[in-house]
């Protein structure tokens, strides 16, 4: 009788989940990782500052697809089947807790990623799923049906090592560099790849108001592209080379595309404030200065900025620190108003944001079935991952698309998708959610 044969180009979260998922659903499975560096799950290692963001406190799917620029639609029938409870749950059973922070992010209860390396690998070893480090694949082709032995294998390998290797299923879950095996191998069987580009990157700007405030952060910011619909908001914080943080990672992701057509140089708009606008500020700075005309302006503002940078904006308007507030003219406190509510700054580049580099664009969504991860093009050919054009803001829903579709495409080739699956079990919030 023959063993299904089942092969895993690239050892991440994606493709460990997969082959765990396909292993534990049919353990007649031969399934093997294939990995060509030497470092396995490195990505979930280095995630969350060595902590892992394993996923999102978000349990209802249509919420959760919102934090997806690219994949939300094809996103929610495949959280309906597996979803950030369901992956909670997993690692709990596995004995590794997950924890939810204030702002909705989950991480392992030791605050330690390689909790969570040691638990995929474990659970890998446990299901008999086999690792091949340092190897990658060069080559793929269609096997030859007539040859010994592959009578009912689908796929031919050439190794970087030089063997060749034959398998009944194939899931690529190759990352989403430009360079990687995985484009390259969807091409060649007919598969269209949306040109990669970063995504999840801070911004680049020179500018005498964030001069040596490095580190400043404010809890609530709004920040938006000047000449486009891009806007977002949320924590913003003051680099050695520009500004940082939630707000500016959100908006980097949404506008990926548009900020690298653009070259990575634009006007960014800042309100440090957003409770007011320019014209609202005025006034409260007005009765400002009436409630405390003897005060310096520089010791004390009414937004509840960090000084240092109220020191700044107050510079930029033209205001001396140690000057009274009652000796300030009302066209300097509509100069500080724009400065606080309406700066602008010119973005003149881009940084990945540490090793959590995070890539728009792959191999295209509407050629993949979200029910199994299977190609619509190739029988036997499955993807999971950043090898797809999917990618999610900061705060763990880049792996929660990785586990989803890992879950499904490792239960899809085990020839078990959706057994005793109830989706409407799926769906339902959590309590308090």
């Amino acid at each position: 009788m023959h063993q299904r044969q089942v092969i895993v180009v690239g050892g991440g979260a994606a493709g460990f989940f997969a082959a765990i998922a396909c292993a534990e659903a049919d353990p007649g499975c031969a399934v093997t990782i294939y990995e060509a560096t030497a470092h396995p799950l490195a990505k979930v290692k280095v995630s969350g500052g060595g902590r892992c963001n394993v996923t999102h406190a978000c349990f209802e799917p249509r919420e959760l697809v919102r934090r997806y620029p690219r994949g939300a639609r094809e996103l929610l029938g495949a959280f309906s089947r597996w979803q950030p409870r369901d992956t909670a749950e997993w690692f709990a059973a596995r004995g590794v807790g997950l924890k939810a922070e204030a702002d909705g992010r989950m991480f392992p209860v030791t605050d330690d990623s390689q909790t969570i390396v040691d638990c995929l690998q474990g659970a890998a070893r446990k299901a008999g799923v086999v690792l091949r480090t340092n190897c990658g694949v060069k080559q793929v082709e269609r096997a030859d049906p007539s040859a010994p032995g592959s009578a009912r294998s689908t796929f031919k390998l050439t190794l970087t090592t030089g063997e060749t290797v034959t398998c009944d299923r194939l899931l690529l879950a190759t990352g989403g560099n430009k360079t990687n095996t995985g484009f390259a191998i969807a091409q060649q069987f007919g598969h269209t790849i949306e040109p990669p580009v970063p995504s999840l990157f801070t911004f680049h700007i020179k500018d005498a108001r964030l001069k040596d405030l490095s580190g400043i952060s404010v809890e609530e910011a709004a920040v938006a592209v000047r000449g486009s619909a891009l806007k977002d908001r949320g924590p913003l914080l003051v680099t050695h080379w520009g500004l940082s943080g939630p707000a500016i990672l959100k908006l980097s992701a949404w506008g990926a595309r548009e900020l690298h057509d653009c070259g990575y140089q634009f006007t960014l708009l800042v309100n440090w404030a957003p409770a007011f606008n320019p014209d609202s500020l005025r006034a409260e700075l007005e009765r400002a200065r009436a409630a405390n005309p003897k005060k310096q302006i520089g010791t004390w503002g009414p937004v509840g900025l960090p000084l240092r940078l109220w020191e700044k904006l107050l510079a930029a308007a033209g205001i001396a620190a140690e000057t009274q507030w009652a000796v300030v003219p009302g066209a300097a406190l509509r100069t500080l108003g724009a400065q606080v509510c309406a700066g602008e700054f010119a973005v003149d580049g881009k940084s990945l944001f540490k090793e959590e580099f995070v890539t728009c664009g792959g191999v295209r969504l509407g050629e993949v079935d979200f029910k199994t991860m299977a190609s619509r093009l190739v029988p036997g050919l499955h993807f999971a991952g950043e090898v797809l054009d999917i990618d999610g803001i900061t705060g763990g829903f880049n792996f929660q698309a990785a586990w989803t579709a890992g879950w499904l495409a490792g239960r899809a080739m085990a020839g078990s998708a959706d057994r005793g699956q109830k989706t409407e079990d799926r769906t339902k919030p959590a309590n308090g959610d």
